[in-house]
């Protein structure tokens, strides 16, 4: 009998002594889950893949923008037109060079013969106070040239194929023009040398000088339509030299006496030029540089590598057709762009104008001449502001 009550005591302790077990295992398993919580809580922290969104989203936006901001877009130069009396106002005056002759605009129609049917024709020459006299606004009525007899025997002839006369420059009282021909149906150009009056009574040329120019491609209608003249050789430029017409352009080389003298490289420089100044004392020359657009078919223009680099005006922006001056530099053994900005003209609405005579005006900026189209013109161009 005590055996079995003891046995109860011991039953009952063993009941109660398991009692606490399962509190300790309830406190273990109520310990554990903040455990793993925590543990799964900051795996989490990688949840911060968002980061690498803002890295993409700053490259992409930098990437996509910089290659559509245009270049700057250039400032266009309004033109200042001089009037003109007649018959030199009248379009079928053609001037297709200009240069001076000491004080003296000196303007070249194509045909010299244009207002008369008897002799060789005549030039016209613009005394430059004149010039800055309308410029300045002490004059207002328009300028009346001087007609400067031609007297050119047999040079129509000997030209074969002549189409006119197309530069003009003078060494002292020396002349140099060209002239574009097409003998056979082939563009030629030649040189032909004389002299002028001081007194501007007459303006000579010499057959017997007559040299030929090849083309340096096969356009019709031009030719070495350029003339620069430097202390001991003369230099004529041909009309196309942009890449996909003309890779390697040249400029001709003539000595003081007019005989051929080889060659020297001339850039690649997209549309026509179509004439230049002379050159100032460091070596540099501005020349137009001018796209028709019914010509393009001819001139075939590759990108442009100066609208590229200095961007357009807003004139030029909206219109297929180009005038703007482009300056270059001489050395004997090259012609270079110089990297200054072109000087883009001010377009109209409604016509372009094709300047064939340029020559710089003092300080002040240049003188530009059209042939016909769209009319006789003669105007003015002042420096960029700086």
């Amino acid at each position: 009998m005590y055996n079995i009550f003891l046995g109860l005591i011991v039953l009952v302790f063993a009941l109660i002594g398991c009692t606490p077990a399962p509190a300790a295992v309830s406190t273990a398993t109520a310990t554990l889950p903040p455990a793993i919580t925590t543990a799964t809580a900051t795996p989490p922290a990688p949840t911060a893949p968002p980061s690498p969104t803002i890295v993409a989203i700053t490259p992409t936006a930098t990437v996509t923008v910089a290659p559509t901001v245009p270049p700057t877009a250039a400032t266009e130069v309004p033109v200042t037109l001089l009037p003109l009396t007649k018959p030199a106002a009248k379009s079928s005056a053609e001037f297709s060079g200009m240069t001076w002759y000491g004080d003296f605009l000196i303007l070249l129609p194509q045909y010299p013969n244009f207002s008369t049917t008897t002799g060789d024709g005549v030039l016209f020459a613009i005394p430059k106070a004149d010039i800055l006299a309308f410029l300045d606004g002490s004059r207002t009525d328009p300028l009346d040239p001087i007609a400067v007899p031609l007297i050119a025997p047999d040079v129509r002839l000997t030209a074969h194929g002549f189409e006119g006369y197309e530069a003009i420059a003078f060494r002292g009282n020396d002349v140099f023009l060209t002239i574009e021909g097409s003998p056979n149906r082939k563009m030629t150009g030649y040189l032909v040398r004389g002299k002028i009056a001081p007194d501007l009574s007459a303006l000579t040329l010499d057959v017997n000088s007559l040299q030929t120019i090849e083309p340096q491609a096969k356009i019709s209608n031009f030719s070495d339509e350029t003339l620069i003249v430097t202390k001991d050789s003369e230099l004529t430029l041909y009309e196309a030299n942009g890449m996909n017409v003309n890779p390697a352009p040249v400029a001709h080389v003539f000595s003081t006496e007019g005989t051929p003298s080889g060659t020297i490289p001339f850039p690649n420089i997209e549309y026509r030029i179509t004439d230049a100044t002379a050159l100032d004392a460091s070596g540099n020359f501005w020349a137009i540089n001018y796209l028709y657009p019914g010509d393009i078919k001819k001139v075939k223009p590759a990108p442009d590598p100066l609208a590229a680099k200095f961007g357009q005006g807003k004139t030029h922006a909206a219109s297929d057709g180009v005038e703007r001056l482009v300056q270059f530099h001489y050395q004997p053994d090259g012609i270079t762009l110089t990297g200054t900005p072109p000087i883009q003209l001010q377009l109209l609405p409604d016509d372009l104008r094709n300047w064939e005579g340029i020559v710089r005006l003092d300080n002040r900026g240049f003188l530009l001449a059209t042939d016909k189209f769209p009319e006789t013109l003669l105007g003015f161009v002042p420096f960029p502001s700086p």
